[in-house]
């Protein structure tokens, strides 16, 4: 006779419950703020353009911190990286796949070499990315001369403002939906092929009722304004990638287990140095697209353009759940902690907030964020 055991709440999942309702609190006090203005259609889809680019780094960042490492130069090649896109387009006069391909090639590189640097050399990923953060900044200012690069490409530029037609965007709407209802069935049968219990597709598809909410009242409200923007298309993409990399796959794996203990790692048969510089090469291949959708958004290269970008990733990060130890996050709190510091950023601008007082806020909250989980983990 089978018993029927209560649902226990893992830590992760409660923690993703909290964000939440802390994100919700916040978008509560900043419409209430600021005359019902912050959670208009209109308001709601600059947010989102905006966050876009924090998330595709943040998406990045969590898997090298998963790993047990950091990289503080990721404002520095997203700077580097548009300029070489604005550059190659207007100076060199290029066609605009290959000032993209440029563009992502380097960080790519870019990435491999301080990979290379941390894994086989030794050195502190803290010191490798941190002389990049001052060595790319000055490249981008050796680039540009110092000056701002502007881009008339059109096609360009709707990697950063463009958006796609409503009917698309429910077209886009059924097919997420549909990929949930399927997701939902295959998790049913799943709880019987291993034998875990009985198929339950009711329960399967209770679970599902809140994203299918979301995705509909997502597409809803940014049709309500322009259609949904092709930045955040672009990061829902990415965010879906990391998603499958860290949770489906032996590479993901891998990063769990370095970052929760590198030696037994190395022991049990994994190429540790060999997955830091392949995973430091993604972050770069992100920070490159996350570099187009910002020169394209803005519509020029400017030498600053990134500065304090890797502190906004980070923190993402750590408010999503990650450990700056190692061994723990997820992809879904990383983009949740980036959509968290995307309203602050966001709200404070509507309630016309000193940008200073905006600095010290976001930084005191990346303090206590990784104070909490250092509190947490002496707990534990």
């Amino acid at each position: 006779m089978s018993e029927n055991k209560p649902t226990r709440i893992n830590t992760a999942t409660l923690r993703a419950y909290i964000m939440i309702a802390v994100l919700g609190l916040i978008w509560a006090f900043f419409h209430w703020s600021t005359d019902s203005i912050f959670l208009t259609s209109r308001n709601l889809s600059n947010l989102m353009t905006q966050m876009s680019v924090t998330g595709i780094l943040a998406v990045g960042m969590l898997m090298v911190i998963v790993s047990a490492n950091i990289d503080l130069s990721v404002g520095s090649v997203l700077g580097f990286a548009g300029g070489i896109a604005a550059f190659a387009l207007t100076t060199m006069e290029s066609s605009l796949p290959v000032a993209i391909g440029l563009a992502l090639g380097i960080s790519v590189l870019i990435g491999m070499l301080q990979g290379s640097l941390t894994a086989y050399l030794n050195i502190p990923a803290f010191i490798v990315t941190l002389g990049g953060l001052l060595a790319w900044r000055g490249a981008v200012k050796w680039l540009l001369g110092g000056n701002t690069v502007p881009v008339a490409d059109d096609t360009f530029k709707v990697i950063g403002q463009g958006n796609v037609p409503a009917n698309y965007g429910w077209i886009l709407a059924v097919i997420a939906v549909a990929a949930v209802l399927a997701g939902a069935v295959r998790s049913a049968k799943a709880v019987k092929k291993y034998g875990l219990g009985e198929v339950n597709y009711a329960a399967a598809f209770s679970r599902a009722v809140i994203p299918i909410v979301a995705i509909v009242g997502f597409i809803w409200v940014m049709n309500s304004y322009q259609g949904v923007p092709v930045p955040v298309l672009i990061f829902v993409a990415v965010a879906l990638l990391g998603a499958f990399v860290t949770t489906s796959t032996t590479f993901g794996r891998y990063l769990y287990a370095i970052g929760g203990n590198a030696e037994a790692a190395r022991l049990s048969g994994i190429n540790d140095r060999r997955n830091i510089v392949f995973v430091y090469a993604l972050l770069g291949g992100l920070t490159g697209i996350a570099a187009l959708i910002f020169t394209a958004r803005v519509g020029s290269a400017t030498p600053d353009a990134g500065v304090l970008k890797e502190l906004d990733a980070i923190a993402a990060c750590v408010i999503g759940g990650a450990s700056l130890m190692g061994g723990r996050g997820t992809i879904f709190g990383a983009c949740l902690g980036a959509l968290i510091m995307a309203s602050l950023d966001n709200g404070m601008s509507l309630m016309n907030v000193r940008d200073f007082m905006q600095d010290i806020i976001k930084g005191s909250i990346l303090v206590a964020a990784v104070g909490l989980d250092m509190m947490g983990r002496r707990g534990s």
